[in-house]
């Protein structure tokens, strides 16, 4: 599992007076106002950045980071991912899966056979789509309970059920 999760991506400033425009990446962007803090791209310093404020334009969130008072003190975080740790992740669920934890899981069909790997998933309107690689190819199949019988975070195991014209 993934210790951090990604919840925007910084994609350019905001005025003078050091706001940025975040694109968020999280199904409740109001999350934005309950957050006390992110961390940019953990992967490189894990440098956490305290939120003094949110406004939100158009499908944009406008983040205001405590002691980042100019344009030029922010302008090096564009185009970074901000993230959150595990702990101020919005709680899943029943049969929600965080993108991330998906990503990786072997794929079975309910007769026990071997099928694949998660690759990718991929938002529609109604329902999701997992992307499986499967004997180099990539079989897409609908996030429906017709289909995703079980997911095991685990064991990394998700059982699916092969409707035809599938594959």
């Amino acid at each position: 599992m993934e210790d951090f999760l990604q919840v925007g991506a910084i994609i350019k400033t905001h005025g003078i007076r050091g706001e940025v425009k975040v694109y968020p990446l999280t199904d409740d962007v109001n999350r934005f106002k309950e957050l006390d803090e992110v961390i940019l791209e953990p992967e490189d310093d894990n440098v956490s950045l305290k939120i003094e404020g949110v406004k939100y334009y158009k499908n944009l969130v406008i983040l205001k980071f405590k002691d980042f008072d100019n344009i030029n003190d922010i302008e090096p975080f564009v185009k970074k991912g901000i993230y959150v740790n595990r702990e101020n992740a919005v709680a899943c669920e029943e049969d929600e899966y965080f993108i991330a934890d998906l990503i990786g899981l072997n794929v079975v069909t309910d007769e026990g056979k071997d099928f694949g790997i998660v690759k990718d998933v991929l938002p529609t309107g109604a329902n999701d789509v997992y992307v499986i690689a499967h004997e180099g190819k990539e079989v897409l199949v609908p996030a429906i309970k017709q289909c995703i019988l079980d997911v095991s975070l685990e064991d990394k195991v998700m059982t699916i059920h092969l409707l035809n014209g599938l594959v």
